[in-house]
């Protein structure tokens, strides 16, 4: 048995988070499909045993399980060494853009992806108003890329493994990442680091399959 188990599902972005921060540390661990579209995360089976969240991804280590992919990022970089930053003034730069992260980039384009790919509402003002949020957020990162190879540190950290994790996915995202030359350029150095796979390479996919 693999010392580590990921509840995941290939079209989450969030779960690919945790599923690339599994590899770049060379771990050893199985995914466990969770079956997101026909309801199981809203189960009360999967909310009493696995994560009373409702959400994936969660890490089962032993005896523990977290949920959230910051929590799960920050908790593997503890236990391996890596991709935390090298002094304080780093873990914190690397915490605000994982806030960052979590507030204004994943979220709007979790939401935005999810409403076109798969519930197909078409251009909603919902999703106009959140194309523009991602619009501003792209803008804001690329920005901070000029002259720069990772988001928070010299070398890549747990702020890239978050702040990547929908932005592999191709025309899922519903937006043209091309003119962002920045932050293509820095998914391509991500996706030079050893252990990188694609989303569905990593975990079991769920409508996709």
């Amino acid at each position: 048995m693999k010392d580590f188990k990921l509840y995941c599902f290939g079209e989450s972005g969030n779960s690919y988070k945790a599923a690339l921060m599994l590899q770049f540390c060379e771990l050893e661990w199985d995914a466990i499909k969770v079956d997101f579209f026909n309801g199981e995360t809203r189960s009360k089976q999967y909310r009493e045993n696995i994560n009373e969240l409702g959400e994936a991804p969660v890490l089962v280590h032993g005896e523990q399980n977290f949920s959230q992919s910051g929590v799960i990022l920050q908790y593997l970089s503890d236990q391996t060494g890596k991709f935390g930053g090298g002094n304080k003034a780093e873990k914190y730069e690397i915490l605000k853009w994982i806030l960052f992260d979590n507030h204004k980039f994943t979220n709007y384009i979790a939401t935005h992806r999810f409403m076109l790919a798969f519930m197909k509402t078409g251009e909603t003002e919902v999703v106009k108003f959140m194309a523009g949020r991602i619009r501003s957020a792209l803008h804001i990162v690329d920005n901070h890329l000029t002259g720069r190879k990772f988001m928070a540190t010299e070398n890549l950290s747990i702020a890239d493994v978050s702040m990547c994790g929908y932005l592999y996915y191709g025309d899922e995202l519903g937006f043209d990442l091309a003119p962002f030359e920045n932050i293509n350029a820095w998914l391509e150095r991500i996706k030079a680091t050893d252990g990188w796979k694609a989303p569905y390479d990593l975990m079991p996919a769920g409508i996709k399959s």
